[in-house]
């Protein structure tokens, strides 16, 4: 007897825009919660290996979240389906830039960005039961000459505090965008097409 394809995933990611692309895709999800309280032990360790290339990192870190959200499924015994983690970092230089710890790092690495060109990587990882499969985005992104004005004016929305590199082109910072070669939604956080590619691998019906 076969087992009959899966109908949703679950989505190891606290990420709005993450679940927004979902839905945009037509995903049926459920959220699968990794630890990240303040006081509580973390999931996943996100800092950087030595000598470890940014492509290598977020494929790493993907996987790693989707193995503790198939294990955090099997623990509060829920009822199997394909658990989907995914990892964004931005590089310039070849250095990863994460998510700004204050206001003056977001501020800095604004204006490190400023009339360049950066990559974003995106890894997306499917797991179920012990199959477990990845796929990596990676887009250039070129940004316009920044004011320290247009820097302190975006700062001050709060919008760069939690994302990778410091800005989320979904919002206020697309005006910052002279150009882009790749996924716009990889840049987001969840590249469709590659989401798409591996969750058909996975069974999950998709147009």
């Amino acid at each position: 007897m076969t087992s009959s394809p899966p109908r949703h995933v679950f989505l190891a990611s606290r990420s709005p825009r993450r679940r927004e692309i979902l839905s945009q895709m037509g995903v049926r999800y459920d959220m699968l919660l990794l630890r990240d309280a303040s006081g509580r032990p973390i999931d996943v360790d996100e800092t950087p290996r030595p000598g470890e290339p940014a492509t290598d990192y977020v494929v790493r870190l993907s996987e790693e979240k989707a193995e503790v959200g198939w294990a955090r499924l099997i623990q509060r015994k829920l009822l199997p389906a394909p658990v989907l983690a995914a990892d964004t970092t931005v590089t310039i230089d070849g250095e990863i830039i994460g998510k700004p710890a204050d206001r003056a790092e977001a501020a800095a690495v604004l204006r490190r960005l400023s009339g360049r060109e950066h990559v974003v990587h995106t890894a997306v990882a499917v797991q179920m039961e012990r199959r477990r499969e990845s796929i990596l985005s990676s887009t250039r992104v070129v940004f316009g000459e920044l004011t320290n004005e247009a820097i302190a004016n975006y700062i001050a929305t709060g919008e760069p505090m939690d994302k990778a590199g410091s800005y989320g082109i979904q919002g206020r910072a697309s005006i910052f965008v002279r150009r882009i070669e790749g996924s716009y939604t990889g840049v987001m956080g969840l590249p469709t097409y590659e989401t798409a590619w591996l969750l058909n691998r996975f069974g999950l019906p998709l147009p």
